[in-house]
């Protein structure tokens, strides 16, 4: 497997990194593997609904108490 090795990272970049990775529960090695497979990754589109979904979920979510109308919709009348 292929090895890159960083020369030069300042100290408070690695600090940074070493902080992240223990939020997120990685070595500093796997932090920094994700943070380069990331960047790599070609941009995925995604709708307004699901980015909306996935901002709600990341601050714990919502519960909505409402009922679905499921009669079928009427057209427009502009006369």
């Amino acid at each position: 497997m292929p090895a890159v090795t960083v020369r030069n990272l300042s100290d408070a970049t690695h600090r940074a990194l070493k902080l992240r990775a223990a939020r997120n529960g990685r070595s500093t090695e796997a932090e920094i593997r994700q943070i380069l497979d990331a960047a790599v990754q070609p941009a995925q589109r995604v709708g307004i609904g699901t980015a909306l979904a996935r901002i709600g979920k990341r601050h714990g979510g919502i519960t909505l108490s409402t009922q679905r109308d499921k009669r079928t919709a009427e057209a427009a009348d502009f006369q």
